[in-house]
C-alpha cells in the first residue's frame, strides 16, 4: 500500500529540491524515495500543484481559477525580479566599462 504524505510536506520538499537542485539529496534527508519526489515534481509541473483537483466540476473550476491567479501573481513577481536584475547587470557593466577603459 502506498504511503500518503501531507501536502505541506510535499510542498516543503519540492521547494527544498528547487533551492538545492538535488532531489536525491533531499530524499535522503527526509527518508523518502527519490522516485516519490520525482513523481511529485512531475505532478506539480503538470497541474501547478501537488494537490489534486476536486472531482466536482464547479469546485474544480474555482480551484483552477485560484491556481491560475496564483501563477499569474508569481509570474508577475518573477518578471519584476528579472527586470531588476537586468537593470543591476546593465549598471554593473556600465561601471566596469567606464572604470577600466581598454
Amino acid at each position: 500500500m502506498a504511503k500518503t504524505y501531507p501536502e505541506e510536506l510535499k510542498e516543503k520538499v519540492l521547494k527544498e529540491c528547487q533551492e538545492i537542485g538535488n532531489a536525491a539529496l533531499v530524499a535522503r534527508r527526509y527518508e523518502i524515495s527519490k522516485n516519490t519526489i520525482y513523481g511529485w515534481q512531475r505532478k506539480a509541473r503538470k497541474n501547478g500543484s501537488t494537490k489534486q483537483l476536486p472531482r466536482n466540476q464547479v469546485n474544480k473550476a474555482k480551484e483552477t481559477a485560484k491556481r491560475l491567479e496564483q501563477t499569474s501573481t508569481e509570474n508577475f513577481q518573477l518578471k519584476k525580479l528579472l527586470a531588476e536584475k537586468e537593470l543591476e547587470l546593465a549598471i554593473l557593466r556600465e561601471l566596469r566599462d567606464t572604470a577600466d577603459p581598454q
